[in-house]
């Protein structure tokens, strides 16, 4: 099979389905075509004159990954990680970031028909979210990574390492 039909089948057995994180109560989810991997909270080192919710850098393997902390990028408080604290590896056009969120819980297919558009809100985290997905009684809160990304105060001089 060549690799094109490959990926559209990859990529059809992968829409509408979210791999959902906790935040504090509140649910989210992340297009799973976007997450690379699931890691536990490791040592950060720190870049100075970054914005606080930028916590650092990671070394994954030989790869440098800017990391993000989901929590401080909405405006909520920093709490302190502990052994549920995740780190989402995604790759967002040919970036790679990793988000630190309070915990993982599971994949989700939502189909299209039970996401609804957010409410127009000024600020916050709502400038992030795509979509609210219903399951059952339940909402997801559904994130936009590449505005996650594109509306990150990055300071000129960081650098990105591309796949």
């Amino acid at each position: 099979m060549s690799t094109d039909i490959q990926d559209e089948l990859e990529e059809d057995t992968q829409k509408g389905k979210f791999l959902t994180f906790t935040m504090g109560e509140d649910c989210y989810g992340i297009e799973i075509n976007h997450v690379r991997e699931i890691i536990g909270i490791q040592p950060i080192t720190q870049v100075p004159d970054q914005p606080e919710y930028l916590r650092g850098i990671i070394n994954l393997r030989g790869k440098i990954i800017p990391v993000m902390d989901i929590r401080l990028r909405f405006g909520k408080t920093f709490r302190d990680y502990n052994d549920r604290t995740c780190i989402i590896v995604v790759d967002i056009e040919n970036i790679s970031l990793g988000l630190i969120v309070d915990g993982v819980s599971e994949v989700l297919s939502i189909p299209d028909t039970e996401i609804v558009a957010p409410p127009e809100m000024n600020k916050g985290g709502n400038n992030f979210i795509k979509g609210i997905g219903k399951v059952g009684a339940e909402v997801k809160l559904l994130l936009d990574c590449k505005t996650l990304l594109v509306k990150a105060s990055w300071d000129e001089s960081t650098q990105f390492d591309e796949k």
